[in-house]
């Protein structure tokens, strides 16, 4: 079945020659009507809902982009390619809020029109295949009976005994030779909100990809594979990879999946147990991991003596507003605690020790808040997402501690200004001066965050200060003799020095820069 296209255009000479120099069925498309303006269209749009609707932008009327504006409230399946003149970029930025994906500018010939039909056409048939597949997967949902051989599976797997005559019923059941058959178990977990629905979808496309599938069933939140085991461990884990993708192009959802070592189905329970252990190192591997025995390592129940976390390090770094450091910092406690695998538990309490060092830094009528992200570190599923959130505290403090540092460095510099401007006159002014007589500091340190924040030295700075003072004073009286003038300024008995200076920073001595004014 074709595509239904209307076309929309003012200028009739537009329509026709559209509607002629387009091959419609090569295209899979068929043109149903043409509207003159964008009132007209709407109504050709309530009566032949079409697939595909080419309009002009500016028309008399309603003009395409109102067209779009409606017919997206009522149609939203409708795609739309847009046609404008020079201009009107802000309608078409405009349009893209509707998914109008295509926009030509006019004239536009017959190639471009193509092109953008063909990917109108391509976007549609995308479309269609994943809701027919969506749809495929829901009738089969709603139309399947139940699973005697996964609820007999499940019961196998997770009864506490189990007699030796049931394997001659689950063989029978199973229709393999248990003895002589080696099996493995594949567990699949979809990452975050899922449904049955979702674990039903799993299934059925590990179905259609694995090869010698048993039986299938869900175990609580997971979806669970007995698969013969052919020893090829290499091509197993590149179908999985398969399934994993094709769970993502529909869902858009990360997969972890733990797999089994082969083994014969008597001792299926200890490959389901093994599948799980995997899947707990999910907590160190991260969500939409592939697990197996190789994996996992024997998790440490005693702390190596040699194993530190430095919270009060940690803690200087933050309060000293370097960012970088506090992250590098983190990164390297989580490296050691990953690399340990100290157990689940143990590594969950040293987040929580470590957590509690960081918040402790904040103000205390701000603390409670702070202290209610214990609870959601404990029920975070991976060490990922809790470094993430301790992370990101310890980001947040670092920035408030770097952004008070740096006001109070603008304050102090402000007052070392105020002190120079109001002390000119002074030819004892000094960096020394300033900071053991009136500010208390050490000089060296505060000469750093003079040029730090300034951009300049505090010796340059004076010194401009004194000449712009002078400049001041030439413009503003007459008379004033140039060995008054350095005294006044701070340069005490040393006119000519003072000269010397004005003319470096103003390429004019005093008299010359008087005479000019």
């Amino acid at each position: 079945m074709s595509y239904k296209v209307l076309l929309v255009d003012d200028e009739r000479i537009i329509v026709e020659g559209i509607s002629n120099v387009v091959d419609w069925a090569a295209l899979d498309t068929e043109l149903v009507a043409t509207a003159r303006n964008g009132i007209d269209a709407y109504e050709k749009i309530v009566e032949l809902q079409p697939d595909i609707v080419i309009s002009d932008i500016k028309m008399p009327g309603m003009d395409g982009l109102s067209l779009v504006s409606k017919a997206h409230q009522q149609y939203p399946s409708i795609k739309f390619i847009l046609l404008s003149g020079y201009g009107e970029f802000e309608y078409a930025r405009t349009a893209m809020h509707y998914d109008v994906k295509n926009y030509l500018l006019k004239p536009c010939n017959e190639d471009k029109i193509t092109a953008a039909l063909n990917d109108t056409v391509n976007e549609l048939n995308e479309k269609k295949v994943q809701e027919t597949f969506i749809s495929e997967l829901q009738e089969k949902y709603q139309n399947a009976q139940p699973y005697t051989k996964a609820h007999l599976l499940t019961e196998f797997l997770t009864s506490k005994s189990y007699l030796d005559n049931d394997l001659s019923f689950y063989e029978q059941l199973f229709d393999f030779e248990i003895n002589n058959q080696q099996v493995r178990i594949v567990l699949f977990m979809m990452e975050g909100y899922f449904s049955y629905e979702h674990l039903f979808a799993i299934k059925n496309i590990g179905a259609e990809i694995l090869d010698s599938v048993l039986v299938t069933t869900n175990i609580g939140e997971y979806a669970l594979f007995l698969i013969e085991d052919d020893h090829d461990s290499e091509k197993l884990h590149q179908k999985i990879i398969q399934i994993r993708e094709t769970i993502h192009q529909y869902f858009k959802r990360d997969t972890t999946v733990a797999i089994s070592e082969g083994n014969y189905f008597r001792n299926a329970r200890n490959l389901y147990r093994e599948a799980m252990e995997c899947l707990e190192h999910r907590f160190y591997l991260g969500e939409g991991s592939i697990i197996t025995r190789k994996d996992i390592l024997p998790a440490n129940t005693a702390v190596p003596h040699d194993f530190m976390i430095d919270e009060q390090q940690l803690v200087l770094k933050i309060k000293s507003g370097h960012i970088q450091d506090v992250c590098n910092g983190i990164t390297s406690i989580f490296e050691k605690m990953t690399d340990l695998r100290l157990g689940i538990d143990l590594t969950k309490s040293y987040c929580i020790q470590l957590y509690m060092a960081i918040v402790q830094t904040v103000d205390t009528d701000r603390m409670q808040d702070y202290l209610m992200g214990t609870s959601a570190l404990l029920e975070m599923e991976t060490v990922q997402q809790m470094k993430d959130y301790i992370e990101a505290t310890a980001q947040k403090m670092t920035n408030e501690y770097y952004n008070r540092f740096k006001s109070k460095q603008s304050s102090l510099i402000s007052r070392v200004i105020e002190i120079l401007v109001e002390n000119l006159g002074n030819p004892d002014l000094s960096l020394k001066m300033v900071a053991n007589d009136m500010l208390y500091m050490n000089p060296d340190y505060l000469g750093k965050l003079f040029k730090q924040e300034t951009g300049q030295r505090f010796s340059t700075c004076l010194t401009k200060l004194r000449i712009e003072k002078a400049v001041e004073y030439i413009s503003t009286m007459d008379d004033v003799k140039v060995g008054t003038l350095a005294k006044i300024i701070g340069f005490g008995d040393n006119p000519q020095y003072f000269s010397q200076v004005f003319k470096k920073y103003t390429g004019y001595t005093p008299s010359e820069y008087r005479k000019g004014t």
